[in-house]
Order: C-alpha cells, then structure tokens, then sequence
C-alpha cells in the first residue's frame, strides 16, 4: 500500500508543492521583511514571519489536497494550538511541516534557510522533502529507497578517523541544565563542535560528508523529520543519549546524536553520556 501510495507521480507533485510554497510565500519575502512581519515566539531565538504563517497555509492546503484524509502538522499550526501536534501519534497520514527552517537566517538575509516536508504514519517516516530556495537546492528520501540530492544520490559515508569530529550542536538557549552538561562532552579533544542554525540544512550537510555529525536537545518533529530519514537514507544513523535510536513522536532521552555513521554517533553518544 505504501509502495503504491509513493509512486513516482506522487513524490513529484509533493516536491512540486514544496517548490511552489518556497516561490509563492518564502522567496518574495526573502531580504525583502518589514520590521512589523518579524515577531517572537518564545524569545530572541524564536522569530516568526508573514512568510512563515503563508508558506504553512499554502502547503497545508497544496498537501491534504494531494493526499485526501491527511492532517498537517506545522510548527506554526503547533504554536497557535499545541494539540495538533498529537497527530504526529496517530494512524492517519500526516505531513510534518516546518515552512521556514532557519528564521533567523531568512530575517538576516542569509540564504542558509528551506523549508521541510516529512510524511509519516504511526510515527514511521514515509518520505522527506528538503528544498533550500535561495540555493536551488532540493533533497528527496523515499524510506528504503535512498535519498537524492537535486537528483544525484547521497552517500554520507563515514568521517576521517585522524580528523576531529565536526559536530553542529544545539543553541544553548534551548537546553536544560543536564542537557548543557551533556553537551559539554562535545569540547574535549578530536571534537570540533560548531552551532547549528537550520536544522533541515545541518542534516543535509552530514548526508553529504560536510559535516560528521549533530547534537540536539530539543524534539520537535518538524525540525528533525525531514532530516533524519534523509540522512538514514544517506547512511547515517542517530541515537539518544539515554541508547534508543530518535523518535518523532517523543519521549526520548534529550540530547540525541545523529551522524554520517552509527560508529560516529555512539561515539557523540558516548561523549554526552560521559558528563
């Protein structure tokens, strides 16, 4: 049934959505804000913009059009009403959507944003979009299949083991105090640790060798569904701190690793463990 529903005229028109939100709602916006279309969430970290909440309805409307009976989760959706996210537990089909990954890049002008589309059900991820507008850059997981980047395939391979491992870590805004100690693992020697600003892009960036691995304290699905089945497509693997592999719908030991191989993410594991 799943084979059947991601066909290959099914995972066209689905990027072909992701494509058209990107140009409809993100890129006429991009370097182009008002003061009054940027906002805060939950603080300076956390910004909104008229180009978030757009692109969110466009998809929403593009994708439970193309998939009838699904339900989108959308980090803005979310933020509006924390209930929907139970949805990403449920048994219908559902698309998990974050418009605009790297708000703050997209607000300075920065072209280190996209926009990310996951589908899932039962909590399994089916198929992944990562599209990158301003780099005309688009990656594409089909569970089982493989991911593709602009339509050549992605190997993430395994990191040189005489060079310090580059790991993107979380903004130490979003982390508890165990978690800030577990991270602190990620200073010792042979670690070259970096921050991480969009997500969907940091995820890209280890499927494809740039950097070895990611460590993240913080759950919500749409910023890691996209990327984790991209990058398990490319190769790589991903563990919490507390042993079991990520999952989107929750309760995971916090922080978690996701890297090019398991190896190098036991061994980030390892490394936070030890704090």
């Amino acid at each position: 049934m799943i084979d059947q529903l991601l066909d290959d005229a099914f995972l066209t028109a689905a990027e072909d959505a992701v494509r058209a939100a990107a140009a409809a709602e993100v890129m006429p916006r991009w370097r182009q804000l008002a003061a009054h279309e940027v906002t805060e969430k939950s603080g300076p970290h956390d910004l909104v913009t008229v180009a978030d909440r757009a692109a969110e309805e466009h998809l929403t409307a593009s994708l439970t059009a193309l998939l009838p009976g699904s339900v989108v989760v959308g980090e803005e959706a979310v933020h509006a009403d924390p209930r929907v996210y139970e949805a990403v537990r449920g048994d219908t089909y559902v698309w998990i959507v974050d418009p605009v990954d790297g708000t703050r890049q997209f607000v300075h002008g920065d072209p280190g944003f996209c926009t990310l589309v996951a589908l899932a059900r039962h909590g399994e991820l089916l198929a992944s979009w990562t599209f990158a507008p301003a780099k005309d850059e688009m990656a594409v997981a089909v569970r089982g299949r493989g991911a593709r980047l602009n339509g050549a395939e992605l190997h993430a391979g395994a990191p040189r083991p005489d060079a310090p491992l580059r790991v993107a870590t979380s903004h130490p805004d979003y982390t508890t105090p165990d978690q800030k100690r577990a991270l602190l693992g990620l200073t010792t020697s042979g670690v070259d640790p970096r921050p991480c600003g969009s997500a969907g892009l940091a995820y890209l960036a280890v499927a494809r060798g740039e950097l070895d691995a990611l460590a993240f304290s913080w759950e919500y699905a749409w910023d890691h569904a996209a990327g984790l089945l991209l990058l398990t497509e490319a190769g790589g693997a991903h563990v919490t701190v507390g042993g079991r592999p990520f999952s989107i719908t929750g309760g995971n030991v916090l922080p978690f690793a996701a890297a090019r191989d398991a190896a190098t993410a036991q061994r980030v594991r390892g490394l936070m463990a030890a704090q």
